[in-house]
């Protein structure tokens, strides 16, 4: 009988497990990190425009609170399900350690094709969502903030919701909100300076030169296309980009400064194939395109034990959360492809909620600039100490990350004492 895979959550787990063994640490110390705190799983009718009514499923997962409040996004997308909202919130908790922010990891989702609904039944669903939450959340207890498919105007809706409920303002329930109801400047563009700082500072490590660079990034999401715009400025040769409207190759470089996300995916998907130089290329044969430094950062599991010998670059930046699986990444690392995780690659995002949330909780906000260089300075910092583990460990820059996260969260559980 063939041996059963092991779902994205359980691999998680399995590799927590093993750091903390490496580490030195008996089980009754890591044990709290291999299972969720708490596990919400509500109903949500929603009333919709042609006045039928429709049930969606939505979760809240905690994963660890050793750090501080639970922190992590909501993502509305039809293959939500519970399992993958466990293996968030756990790359959550990781997140928040390598960055060296006081907070816990949650994850929060709705299985729902946000696309198929009005503006009016989006707002429905994500009070909906907000009211069956609000018992598990609060500003010290668990900031939800926006994920796949969300956005500052639903974390606004959600703001609302919540405060209504509480009858008082409460701006700091949730990050990721627009400026105008206590967002913090920065937010936006956060995972991408994120991503950002990190490739072009490993880049300079490897003395890779900007303009003889190339770059393939998959995903014109929110992070996909700032990450593609900010280094295309500091000089990178952005050549591949794909979305779901298609896959666009320009040898010579694309001008990915015509895009814009109020666009959506065809329109910028239409301003880059226009391009001179530009060619359509098969969706299937995106991830194998020739380059530098692969930038995946659209959806979960992209390379796998199925592709992974395909993948012809030197250096992956994990832009999404785990695009590469455990035995895709085995594969890539044979290959001597490097490989700089999710849980640094991806940080710059909470880090500026962490701003966000300072700010909301002392009534008082920072410049773009202020904003800007602290985020800099705290990506910096995580990245540099990735490094410096790595280079002591000779393993992985995965295993450096986990190795800083683990013994964080296994220290500040420690101080806590005794259950």
């Amino acid at each position: 009988m063939s041996e059963q895979k092991l779902s994205q959550y359980q691999e998680t787990v399995q590799s927590v497990k093993k750091i903390a063994e490496d580490l030195g640490y008996k089980e009754s110390d890591y044990i709290t990190l291999l299972s969720p705190e708490r596990e919400l799983t509500v109903s949500l009718p929603v009333t919709m425009d042609d006045g039928s009514v429709r049930v969606y499923h939505g979760y809240r997962i905690q994963d660890n609170s050793a750090r501080g409040p639970y922190k992590g996004g909501v993502r509305y997308h039809p293959d939500v399900e519970i399992e993958e909202v466990r293996d968030l919130a756990l790359l959550m908790s990781l997140k928040c350690s390598v960055a060296d922010i006081p907070y816990g990891g949650a994850k929060g989702g709705i299985t729902v094709d946000s696309r198929e609904l009005s503006e009016t039944e989006l707002e429905r669903l994500t009070r909906k969502y907000a009211e069956k939450i609000y018992p598990v959340i609060g500003p010290e207890i668990d900031i939800p903030a926006p994920d796949m498919n969300t956005n500052a105007k639903i974390m606004g809706w959600f703001r609302d919701e919540y405060s209504k409920i509480a009858g008082v303002q409460v701006p700091a329930i949730v990050t990721g909100k627009p400026v105008e109801v206590g967002g913090s400047l920065g937010r936006n563009e956060a995972t991408g300076l994120g991503v950002k700082t990190v490739t072009h500072l490993f880049a300079q490590s490897q003395n890779f030169v900007p303009e003889e660079t190339r770059i393939v990034v998959q995903g014109t999401g929110n992070v996909g296309l700032i990450s593609a715009q900010l280094l295309a400025e500091e000089g990178y040769k952005i050549i591949a980009i794909s979305n779901i409207a298609g896959a666009v190759l320009n040898l010579n470089g694309l001008d990915v400064s015509v895009m814009d996300l109020k666009n959506g995916d065809q329109k910028n998907y239409d301003l880059l194939i226009a391009q001179s130089g530009s060619q359509e290329i098969p969706m299937e044969e995106f991830l194998f395109t020739e380059c530098d430094i692969l930038i995946p950062a659209a959806l979960q599991n992209q390379i796998h034990a199925e592709n992974a010998d395909k993948i012809n670059t030197k250096l992956i930046v994990e832009a999404a959360n785990a695009p590469v699986s455990a035995e895709g990444e085995a594969i890539l690392v044979n290959k001597g492809v490097k490989l700089l995780p999710d849980i640094l690659c991806n940080a710059g995002g909470v880090i500026c909620s962490y701003f966000e949330w300072v700010q909301n909780l002392q009534y008082f906000s920072w410049t773009l600039e202020e904003v800007n260089q602290k985020l800099i300075a705290k990506m910096t910092s995580a990245f540099e100490e990735v490094l410096k583990v790595q280079a002591e460990q000779k393993g992985t820059y995965r295993e450096a990350a986990l190795r800083i996260a683990v013994d964080k969260l296994i220290q500040a559980a420690k101080f806590k004492g005794k259950f």
